[in-house]
């Protein structure tokens, strides 16, 4: 007869020894450890669990935090696994849509967005494929009044602990958000080329008042010749006018002899080219100081028109030396016959900017010098103003080109004469740049082409 053993269980199996034990001579230390061993075990799982619900309380918290989260996202969020089944979605999606989760959770992710056309809706599915990042994609989704409401959609894709793939992250902004956000973009660039125009303005006032007195000198000095030639012109045509009468009324060769004697006609006649053309100089003259002006402060854009350096660098020296202070010693070095093709009046405005400031460097200053020359190089025109002033201090360099920087006293620079003179350099497609000269001033270059790229050959 086979007999059947059934299997002591732990607690029995422990019974039995403490049983032992217990009616042993070393009972009574053995029954001390075992409650030691389970004051220790005891205390154990208060600490676990102890430490458990802290951890608890953590995750909580960073659930909480996450939710938070996704609750104040305006941007649409859909999570998805790796077959493209959407996991879980934000607030603002189910806003937009007005579905429930419930209804969006489970569904394949190309059930809900999809692309304008075929094209971008194989392009779409291409980057969901790869598994990969991409950013601006253009989808649509469908809102809850029924209309489809394009999306700008940015991807990434999500790793579990291990950090293998475990499906993606899809952000969507709809396109009426982004373009309205464009609007006011284009909206305060405008308003910034406008308030840019206004100071470029503004600086031409200012320099223009302080070279009025020059222009008026140089004004004054055609105008003054014109005047006086005009005035001879008056007395010889009150002379012409008795003669021509005389010769009318049928006087005789005598009487016209004598009156041509006592006239003056034979010089008259002699002088009159003279008169003429320096008139017409005096005008053309007049002309000429006029366009500078109107080139000066115009707002306009003015065409492009071939002229000689050499002109424009002298025209801007006797602008800046006629408004007032000490002259210093100028050289000016030109190469032969240079021309350039361009606007002539920004190419004048620098020009007068960069003298002025190093007319302004050299105040105070002995042996003051400025030396102004012109070189080709390249199919390209180097201009170049230098002084030997006290030069450009390092911590100033980098700064010299910004708005409203100046290192001239209060009252006396806006700080926008090199800041405008480098805006208009490069819409000449030019460069205007800064080193220190031989003499140890400032030295300031204009490298422009003497041909622009809209009529080069």
């Amino acid at each position: 007869m086979t007999r059947t053993t059934e299997p002591i269980s732990r607690p029995t199996i422990l019974s039995e020894h403490l049983r032992g034990l217990a009616t042993g001579e070393r009972g009574e230390e053995v029954w001390i450890d075992v409650i030691r061993q389970m004051d220790r075990v005891y205390s154990e799982l208060v600490e676990s669990q102890v430490a458990l619900e802290a951890k608890n309380a953590e995750l909580e918290s960073a659930q909480e935090f996450i939710a938070s989260v996704m609750r104040a996202m305006s941007d649409l969020m859909i999570v998805c696994d790796t077959d493209g089944q959407i996991v879980q979605v934000n607030e603002a999606l189910i806003r937009l849509t007005g579905l429930d989760p419930g209804d969006l959770e489970g569904r394949a992710l190309a059930e809900v967005l999809h692309a304008p056309d075929q094209d971008a809706d194989d392009t779409f599915v291409v980057h969901l494929r790869a598994r990969r990042a991409f950013s601006d994609c253009e989808v649509a989704i469908r809102a809850a009044n029924g209309e489809e409401v394009p999306l700008s959609v940015n991807c990434s894709p999500r790793h579990d602990r291990r950090g293998r793939p475990a499906g993606l992250v899809l952000i969507g902004r709809p396109m009426g958000e982004l373009q309205r956000a464009y609007r006011k973009l284009d909206a305060a660039l405008k308003q910034f080329e406008r308030a840019q125009q206004q100071l470029i303005a503004s600086e031409k006032m200012a320099a223009l008042g302080r070279l009025v007195a020059g222009v008026a000198h140089e004004l004054n000095n055609p105008i003054s010749f014109i005047y006086g030639n005009i005035h001879a012109l008056q007395k010889y045509q009150a002379r012409l006018e008795t003669y021509l009468k005389a010769v009318e009324d049928g006087a005789s060769a005598q009487t016209l002899a004598e009156m041509r004697e006592a006239l003056g006609i034979g010089r008259i006649i002699d002088d009159m080219p003279g008169l003429i053309e320096g008139t017409l100089e005096g005008a053309e003259r007049v002309s000429s100081i006029v366009q500078d002006l109107r080139r000066f402060s115009g707002n306009q854009r003015e065409p492009n028109e071939t002229f000689a350096i050499e002109s424009a660098m002298r025209t801007a020296l006797s602008w800046v030396k006629r408004g007032g202070g000490t002259i210093p010693e100028i050289s000016v070095a030109c190469e032969a016959g240079l021309v350039v093709t361009t606007r002539r009046g920004h190419v004048h405005q620098i020009l007068v900017n960069l003298v002025q400031n190093a007319f302004d460097a050299l105040a105070g200053t002995g042996r003051a010098r400025i030396e102004l020359s012109e070189r080709a190089r390249d199919g390209r025109v180097q201009i170049t103003v230098c002084d030997n002033g006290p030069g450009i201090a390092s911590e100033a360099a980098d700064r010299i080109f910004e708005p409203f920087f100046t290192t001239k006293p209060v009252g006396h620079g806006t700080g926008l004469g090199l800041y405008l003179s480098y805006r208009m350099a490069e819409e000449l497609g030019a460069r205007l740049s800064h080193s220190s000269s031989e003499a140890g001033g400032a030295c300031f270059t204009l490298d422009l082409p003497a041909v622009p790229p809209e009529v080069a050959p």
